[in-house]
């Protein structure tokens, strides 16, 4: 790399420090701040200091923006982006919770499995206010506070151990989950590396859009999002597949499962890899695809489940997140739209109107992932390229749609695809999703203007590139010289 490349890289990579520090300080005055802190240190301020609170951290974002798109052009290697993702990233690991409260839910849900209460039957606001954990209970969003946990019994014994370990104590407890939230983004990057390698791909561009993604350190890092443990864990366990030891990859998914539950697609697509390696008849291959990795994985769930002492109540709570309308869930709106229609126009409860449209849109993207599957094991697709797809659509027709679940596909389509609409799509919804929600977790209106804004000029931008005859190459993804650069040099693997 010559001397002006690795101007641009550095200076790239300070513009995106300096943006994640004004963050992170903007953070202490409007980030999720808690209910109640005993130690004094994330506490609320007055108006004026709010306000250069907001600045800074909004100025920031829009710094990290930019710097991280600009990256993305630069040709960087993959030891230049690691050390990239070191310096975005440290900034936020001192910080208050950012964009969501969800922390102080984990951290209340582990203090109720630590005191015995069925976590999948009532909500954080049984715990004793004065007690281990009752800070975080108090600080919890309001449509969570008499709301089960829908997570699995993996993540709730390390939930368990954070309130153990620091008593439930506000700054410790969210450090404790932020260190765990940061194990899962060096899982991720190694994950990301080593698919890339095994499809062709650049790593330095797979951990650009992968893991230095905006996206992602804002919700995993800053929000301690849970969804980056579910998606290494993912990545890892189809790695480990794809390298033939798929017993293995399937147990690892297993842990993923019981961590969020939509990383039980990934098994449908290591069976389609499971049954392709397999020798035989066809029915004896189809058989041991759509069976071995499944069973394998349900004994992982099993013995968690009996492991932790939380019971199977998590099957239960699967379908809690969907009674919280998200503006981002695309059968939600049309399903609430026409269920006050029809309220309007026949005076019918709008409620089942609205549950049948999302069931419907579940169902479709139910019959679409199938069919990806069914694209992966005739050959007309790659299986892991597939599973991104797939939980693209999966995102798309969900009844509860959050900004940081486009996460879950974007890692495997980093690793997997080399353009088109997909990777355009996850690139510049990167950049637009995360103006969705204020420092302080809450959605304001304006927060979709913004990302509406950015998402016409990333697809202007998209599209000037494909006009200066750039086709099919975005952001991250090199020339084939640069690739070969990377190839070469001693720091590429």
């Amino acid at each position: 790399m010559g001397a002006k490349g690795a101007w641009t890289t550095v200076g790239f990579r300070r513009l995106g420090a300096a943006g994640s520090a004004a963050i992170a300080l903007g953070g202490w005055a409007v980030g999720t701040l808690p209910a109640h802190d005993p130690w004094g240190l994330w506490v609320a301020h007055g108006p004026g200091v709010r306000a250069a609170g907001y600045a800074l951290a909004y100025g920031g974002l829009t710094v990290l923006v930019v710097a991280w798109w600009l990256y993305g052009r630069a040709g960087a290697s993959v030891r230049d982006t690691l050390a990239t993702l070191g310096w975005w990233t440290a900034p936020l690991v001192l910080a208050p919770p950012l964009y969501s409260a969800d922390v102080y839910s984990y951290i209340a849900q582990g203090a109720m499995v630590l005191e015995g209460h069925d976590v999948y039957s009532v909500g954080p606001s049984v715990l004793d206010p004065d007690g281990p954990g009752g800070d975080a209970a108090a600080s919890v969003g309001g449509h969570w506070t008499d709301t089960p946990a829908p997570y699995g019994p993996f993540f709730l014994l390390l939930a368990r151990g954070v309130a153990w370990a620091t008593g439930g104590t506000i700054v410790p407890a969210v450090l404790g989950m932020r260190l765990i939230a940061l194990g899962s983004l060096v899982l991720i990057a190694w994950a990301l590396r080593n698919l890339a390698r095994e499809h062709g791909r650049s790593e330095s561009a797979a951990l650009w859009l992968g893991a230095l993604n905006p996206l992602l350190l804002i919700h995993v890092v800053g929000g301690v999002h849970n969804d980056g443990l579910m998606t290494g864990l993912m990545l890892a366990g189809v790695l480990l597949a794809l390298r033939g030891r798929w017993i293995t990859g399937s147990a690892v998914i297993g842990l993923a499962m019981m961590v969020k539950s939509p990383a039980a697609v990934a098994l449908l697509f290591v069976g389609v890899l499971v049954g392709r390696a397999a020798s035989g008849p066809v029915a004896r291959r189809v058989a041991k695809g759509l069976l071995a990795p499944g069973l394998v994985a349900g004994a992982v769930v099993v013995g968690l489940t009996f492991l932790g002492g939380t019971g199977f109540g998590w099957i239960g709570t699967q379908s809690v997140a969907a009674r919280i309308h998200t503006a981002l869930s695309l059968s939600s709106d049309i399903g609430l739209g026409l269920g006050e229609l029809l309220r309007l126009l026949a005076g019918t409860d709008p409620d089942p109107v609205k549950a049948a449209v999302q069931n419907l849109g579940l169902l479709v993207a139910l019959v679409l992932i199938v069919r990806l599957a069914w694209h992966a094991t005739t050959g007309r697709t790659e299986p892991v390229r597939a599973l991104g797809t797939a939980l693209l659509v999966l995102v798309a027709l969900s009844p509860m749609v959050q900004p940081w679940y486009l996460l879950w596909a974007t890692a495997v389509l980093a690793a997997t695809a080399s353009g088109g609409r997909a990777m355009g799509a996850v690139t510049v919804l990167s950049a637009a999703l995360v103006y969705e929600t204020q420092p302080s977790g809450s959605t304001p209106p304006y927060g979709f203007v913004l990302a509406a804004l950015v998402c016409a000029v990333g697809v202007a931008l998209l599209r000037r590139e494909r006009a200066d005859g750039e086709r099919g190459r975005l952001p991250g993804q090199r020339r084939p010289t640069e690739a070969a650069v990377e190839a070469d040099a001693p720091t590429a693997r």
